[in-house]
């Protein structure tokens, strides 16, 4: 995990708030571990509630694992960029995949009954649902995810 490695050095030991930091990572799955607990760490540091931080750790895993799987195709070569922004009532989480992209309207509700068989769109849904803003660019290859401090999810 070297790349890892690389860019968690790069992220300073103390974290301030208003600030944009960023981190870029290969797409293989092991690493999303490494970022996730970067962001958490962060988190540690305010006074987001336990909820709050499990709702940011559930979206930024879906986020990071959909990037890596649908965005890049799990090749290993693309890379997966974050970028994220904490402020004293939110959170601000940017992920980004160098794939083509993807229309979210495209993919099909999962909790209508004639899609209850079909895996897609379950991940979409969790973010949607845990996170107060979830935003797609218009090209689909990043998504922009705000929670904000103590909303009921």
């Amino acid at each position: 995990m070297p790349s890892s490695e690389a860019s968690r050095q790069r992220m300073p030991a103390e974290f301030k708030k208003g600030i944009w930091y960023s981190v870029d990572i290969p797409s293989i799955p092991e690493e999303i571990l490494d970022v996730e607990e970067t962001i958490i760490e962060a988190l540690s540091h305010t006074s987001f509630s336990d909820t709050d931080v499990f709702a940011v750790r559930l979206a930024l895993d879906e986020a990071l694992a959909n990037a890596m799987k649908h965005g890049n195709d799990c090749d290993h070569a693309k890379r997966v960029f974050i970028r994220f922004c904490i402020e004293d009532d939110a959170i601000t989480v940017s992920v980004r995949d160098e794939g083509p992209g993807f229309d979210c309207s495209d993919i099909p509700d999962p909790t209508i009954d004639e899609n209850l068989d079909i895996p897609s769109g379950r991940g979409l849904l969790l973010m949607k649902s845990y996170m107060d803003s979830v935003v797609f660019s218009d090209r689909g290859n990043e998504v922009t995810m705000v929670k904000r401090k103590g909303t009921k999810l």
